[in-house]
């Protein structure tokens, strides 16, 4: 979730995706702001041109899932859970009219667990372990080989990585899981997301 990534996206130099200009315009309408960023949105492309199974927790308007049809092999599929009915409902929509192979369901992060196991998973919506609460469990997420995408961190400035004077648990626990293969990416002066690959052994 990006506090102004709605806007982020209308403003810039309009070679937007025509799906995701038109999930970001939807967003902007219904006034929700927390859309993904721009520059998160091209690694989520780039990443799912590899993937057969994609998932997304937080689907909010469908922006950065838009990124991810755009970057979808003819054959693959994707499910997007959205806890907030209304936004579940237009999403669900608008993906059910222009891309038949996305699924977007209403539930909290925990209902992607259903869908699974992929080969790309992105936490947007809860399971990141963040403010508290339960971090997913990459092992029954993803296939050998998949990988995990967890987004809206600032880029770390040293070891061990801080946050608000003290050590970033959230992300030291997918940097350190002993599952993964984790690598933080800084994509603006002030974004950073982290991508994690399940190990094969």
């Amino acid at each position: 979730m990006s506090l102004d990534g709605t806007r982020a996206h209308l403003r810039g130099p309009g070679d937007l995706p025509p799906l995701v200009e038109r999930a970001a315009r939807t967003a902007r309408q219904l006034g929700f702001p927390y859309s993904c960023r721009p520059e998160q949105g091209r690694l989520l492309r780039a990443l799912a041109a590899g993937a057969h199974r994609i998932g997304e927790t937080g689907t909010g308007l469908g922006v950065g899932l838009g990124w991810l049809v755009t970057g979808m092999r003819a054959d693959a599929t994707a499910v997007s859970v959205e806890r907030d009915p209304e936004r579940a409902a237009k999403a669900a929509w608008l993906y059910s009219e222009l891309a038949p192979q996305v699924t977007v369901e209403c539930g909290d992060w925990t209902a992607i667990a259903a869908h699974g196991p992929f080969d790309l998973l992105v936490l947007d919506g809860g399971g990141q372990g963040k403010d508290g609460g339960p971090a997913a469990d990459p092992v029954e997420l993803l296939r050998p080989g998949g990988v995990l995408v967890v987004d809206d961190f600032t880029p770390a400035a040293g070891r061990p990585p801080v946050h608000d004077g003290r050590p970033d648990r959230a992300r030291l626990h997918w940097l350190e899981h002993p599952a993964l293969r984790s690598v933080e990416i800084p994509l603006a002066p002030d974004l950073a997301a982290l991508v994690c690959t399940r190990r094969a052994d």
